[in-house]
């Protein structure tokens, strides 16, 4: 019997603000982040990733990360006028016929709608959140659910500045 390789494409969008607040309420640091490198690859679990989408309410999204983004995982960073739900779900209805698999990193109830729509396009749609913060008709209509974890994330620790002082 011959091996047959399935090869799924995978989009994953981001609603950068929704996942962020989740980890930093749970992890009770301001300075949590999602620690892309460890998370991807785990979402993905040996899919190819079509597109990475990470939506950012306001104007202060990191340079560092963007580049980041783009140079891992060739992913992009959308700022956003008010929430990214709107952004997001219209990126994610413009992929429907692109991917195999939407992967929404969110836990908010404003994408049942969204997931409901794109399983009728033939879409399998999965849910990567945080457990504590997601709504649970969110993980009811989804195909699948990946919960992040305090693995998935990490606290930014700023460098300390050097004691080194100057003698006179």
């Amino acid at each position: 019997m011959t091996d047959i390789l399935i090869n799924q494409s995978v989009a994953i969008l981001c609603d950068g603000n929704n996942i962020e607040r989740s980890i930093h309420g749970v992890s009770k640091s301001t300075k949590a982040m999602i620690n892309f490198d460890e998370l991807i690859p785990k979402l993905l679990n040996g899919r190819g990733l079509n597109r990475l989408i990470y939506f950012r309410e306001g104007q202060s999204i990191s340079k560092k990360f963007a580049e980041r983004l783009h140079e891992n995982y060739y992913g992009s960073v959308v700022p956003c006028h008010k929430s990214a739900d709107i952004p997001l779900s219209i990126k994610a209805s413009q992929l429907a016929s692109k991917v195999d698999t939407i992967i929404i990193m969110s836990g908010d109830s404003d994408f049942v709608e969204l997931v409901t729509h794109l399983k009728a396009e033939g879409v399998r749609v999965e849910i990567a959140a945080v457990k504590q913060t997601t709504a649970k008709i969110l993980l009811e209509e989804s195909d699948h659910y990946h919960e992040i974890t305090s693995d998935d994330w990490f606290v930014y620790k700023t460098p300390k500045q050097s004691s080194y002082k100057k003698k006179k």
